[in-house]
C-alpha cells in the first residue's frame, strides 16, 4: 500500500491507507503510529516488523526524556532506527527488516520527513511517497508540492495521491504540527476532503 509524508508550512503530515478485508476490525492494523508528542511514523511492507521498530523507537524517545529531560531529535531517533535496520543485513542467519518507515516530526532544528529503508539507509524529504503506488504518488508530489503549503493544501494532495494509487480502502492522515501533539485526524474530519 502506498504511504506517504508531506511537509507543510507548520508540520508533517503522514498518510496512507487503512488495511481492511471483510470481518477485520480496522483498528487492528495499525499503519500509522505516535512515537512521542513531536514524532510520529508511518510504514509500508511487513507491518509486523514496522511494530516492533516503532516500539523499540518510542522506548529510545523515551529514554532519552528521561536521560537528557528534553525531547528526543527526529534524526537521533530516525539514526537509531536505521542503525538496527542496517544491523539486521550483516549476520547470517538474521533477516532484514522487511519494512520502509517514513518518520515526520519536530524539533529544535525545525520540520523533518525522513525514510528509513529497509537496508538502514536514511534519506530526508520535503515530500516523499513509499509502497506499492509511489513512483505514481512521487511523480505528483513533484509537480504539485509547493514550499510553505498549507495544512489544507497537503491533505487535499494527500487525499488525491492515495484515491489515483489505491482504488479502494480508507484514508488515514495523521499530523504533527510545531507545538502540538501528534493527532490522527478523525472520520468527520477527513469527510470534507473526500470526493
Amino acid at each position: 500500500m502506498t504511504a506517504l509524508g508531506i511537509i507543510f508550512k507548520d508540520g508533517v503530515l503522514l498518510a496512507t491507507i487503512k488495511p481492511t478485508q471483510a470481518l477485520m476490525v480496522p483498528t487492528s492494523a495499525e499503519k500509522i503510529f505516535q512515537v512521542d508528542d513531536h514524532i510520529g511514523s508511518v510504514a509500508s511492507g511487513l507491518l509486523a516488523d514496522g511494530r516492533v521498530l516503532i516500539e523499540q523507537a518510542r522506548i529510545r524517545a523515551q529514554v532519552h526524556k528521561i536521560t537528557y529531560e528534553e525531547p528526543i531529535d527526529v534524526w537521533d531517533l530516525a539514526r537509531s532506527i536505521g542503525d538496527r535496520m542496517q544491523l539486521y543485513t550483516s549476520y547470517a542467519g538474521l533477516r532484514p527488516y522487511g519494512v520502509t518507515l517514513l518518520i515526520g516530526g519536530y524539533d529544535k532544528t525545525g520540520l523533518h520527513l525522513i525514510e528509513c529503508d529497509p537496508s538502514g539507509m536514511l534519506y530526508e524529504w520535503l515530500a516523499t511517497a513509499i509502497g506499492r503506488g509511489s513512483a505514481l504518488a512521487n511523480k505528483i508530489l513533484k509537480q504539485k508540492w509547493k514550499k510553505d503549503i498549507s495544512q489544507e493544501n497537503a491533505i487535499s494532495l494527500a487525499v488525491e495521491i492515495l484515491d489515483k494509487t489505491e482504488k479502494k480502502g480508507e484514508i488515514e492522515i495523521a499530523l504533527i504540527k510545531v507545538g502540538e501533539k501528534f493527532k490522527k485526524l478523525s472520520d468527520e474530519e477527513l469527510k470534507r476532503f473526500l470526493k
